[in-house]
């Protein structure tokens, strides 16, 4: 046998594979397995709306499978007239401060209305310039994320104002069937948690809607009946198990501390215990809600606690945040780096992690330390006094993890009702 001729045409046939399976890839990259509610209204030249006078609720996070932006496209179209945008936290370009005002202002000639100013539901004026509300936005999936909010607070102009709403639906990028933390507790309402669903609800933005919609949670308790038309453009080619990675499509960032995909992961998993500011979570720097530490941590220590799943890799780090908590000092610390898992619980994970910590460092839970606006803030997020009350009178790691999925079953039974994607 001729061992060279056979070892040429073996690395011929491996180029070969290589280079196919490189191809597959860009072009994978390049055509997304995904169409968004945006791209499926832009292939039926914008039938559904046409001849429309459009109230759009968007932001930068808002783009086609080409990346550009939905605002631009809608407007450019010669069928539909956009008469002004309105944004929520964070502001158009999703770059302001959480929990900054939002002034409002002009782009592309347009009047931008801002949610997140001194009003935080359109008003009558606003309402009445347009035919129907276009909501275009990638949520990331988290309760506590206030395009939720702004959201409902919408839909309850819309029922007010006899509107009709059309929703362009996304992924949801911690995917479509990891339900996780418990569900918002009745007279916990805020704007940090606005309806009754758990922290991770893995519904898409148009799924969330339908289910507000039908629920008469609109009605806020309140004896009316407020219901709006609700109007949902699918998603073509997405399935439930889908992570993000799955979808093809680009991240664009969705406020300053969520620049990509595994800080949303990061912000599931630890933003909560940000609110307590106790110790850091990477605000400050790169790699937002991907960082924990203090100038004293000591991992070894954490991790004889903690047992971490798979979906993580977790490795030792020191960093420097720029503001926010240890502004300027160097920090002992874990880096988290999210693996691609479809099994990934990441509000019971974070919650692992912090009774890990608290078994090093019991004084960080002393309740007398914690400021109370920082108190009132973590039980908002978290939907119930219980988890604080849990965590800082030192009730065992075994109760603390029941509770933090109370009411998962009854809401897995009523969300069954309101799956648009198998």
């Amino acid at each position: 046998m001729n061992y060279k001729c056979s070892y040429a045409i073996f690395l011929k046939i491996f180029i070969l594979i290589l280079f196919f399976n490189l191809e597959f890839q860009v072009a994978n990259s390049i055509n997304p397995v995904v169409k968004t509610g945006i791209d499926v209204l832009q292939f039926s030249d914008f039938k559904e709306i046409a001849g429309k006078k459009i109230i759009l609720f968007t932001n930068s996070s808002a783009r086609n499978q080409n990346g550009e932006l939905s605002a631009e496209i809608l407007i450019k179209s010669p069928n539909i007239q956009i008469v002004s945008i309105i944004t929520p936290e964070h502001g158009f370009y999703a770059s302001a401060s959480a929990g900054e005002k939002v002034a409002n202002e002009h782009l592309f000639g347009i009047p931008v209305y801002s949610l997140y100013s001194e009003i935080r539901k359109p008003n009558s004026k606003i309402i009445s310039e347009g035919d129907i509300i276009l909501v275009d936005i990638q949520d990331i999936g988290v309760r506590s994320y206030t395009y939720i909010s702004t959201l409902f607070k919408i839909m309850q102009a819309a029922a007010e104002n006899n509107k009709a709403i059309y929703i362009l639906d996304r992924p949801n990028p911690l995917g479509g069937e990891n339900i996780d933390g418990a569900v918002l507790e009745k007279g916990m309402e805020s704007f940090v948690g606005i309806v009754p669903i758990p922290y991770i609800h893995s519904l898409t933005i148009g799924e969330l809607a339908y289910m507000i919609n039908e629920e008469s949670w609109l009605n806020e308790g309140i004896n009316r009946n407020f219901k709006c038309e609700l109007n949902i453009i699918k998603m073509q080619g997405y399935e439930r198990k889908m992570i993000w990675e799955d979808t093809g499509l680009m991240w664009f960032p969705t406020s300053p501390n969520v620049p990509n995909i595994n800080s949303v992961r990061g912000l599931a998993m630890i933003g909560i215990f940000g609110e307590l500011g106790i110790i850091s979570i990477g605000i400050g720097t790169t790699t937002p809600f991907q960082l924990i530490g203090s100038p004293n941590f000591d991992w070894e220590k954490v991790n004889k606690f903690y047992n971490n799943s798979s979906c993580i890799s977790i490795s030792k780090t020191r960093y420097t945040p720029q503001f926010a908590m240890y502004s300027q000092k160097q920090i002992n610390g874990i880096f988290l780096n999210f693996n691609n898992c479809y099994e990934f619980k990441p509000f019971s994970e974070g919650i692992k992690l912090f009774l890990a910590i608290r078994s090093v460092y019991p004084e960080l839970f002393n309740s007398n330390n914690i400021k109370d606006n920082s108190k009132s803030m973590f039980q908002k997020v978290t939907g119930t006094n219980n988890l604080f009350n849990a965590f800082f009178n030192n009730i065992s790691s075994e109760n603390i993890l029941k509770i933090a999925q109370n009411g998962l079953d009854d809401f897995m039974k009523l969300r069954s009702k309101y799956l648009l994607y198998k």
